[in-house]
């Protein structure tokens, strides 16, 4: 039988995460091509409450989800637990927050 699904490492340009200022991290998953971007769209592998899955976090504290079609990006935005180099801070600048996001599986049929 055919794997018929990708890690979404192997179909984005670009898997990456930043602050968003000190209360926020944002998340930006960019495609290099059209067609890779809707594939991964119609999987349905991020959505907002996928997103929240993967982060293991409360659907409250995502306040952004956007699917950008003039990047094929799709992006979205986190509230943080405690502002940025505040005590108790292990990312100041959210730059290690997207690697859960590299693993997630895509379904290739989609």
């Amino acid at each position: 039988m055919m794997n018929t699904r990708k890690p979404l490492s192997e179909l984005a340009k670009t898997i990456r995460s930043k602050n968003a200022g000190t209360d926020k991290i944002t998340f930006d998953v960019i495609f290099r091509e059209r067609d890779t971007y809707e594939l991964v769209k119609r999987s349905k592998a991020l959505t907002p409450r996928s997103v929240c899955e993967i982060l293991n976090i409360d659907e409250s504290r995502l306040t952004d989800f956007v699917e950008y079609d003039p990047a094929y990006a799709i992006k979205f935005t986190i509230l943080r637990l405690r502002p940025s180099g505040s005590a108790g801070d292990a990312d100041i600048f959210g730059a290690q927050q997207y690697a859960p996001f590299l693993d997630v599986e895509v379904d290739m049929t989609a």
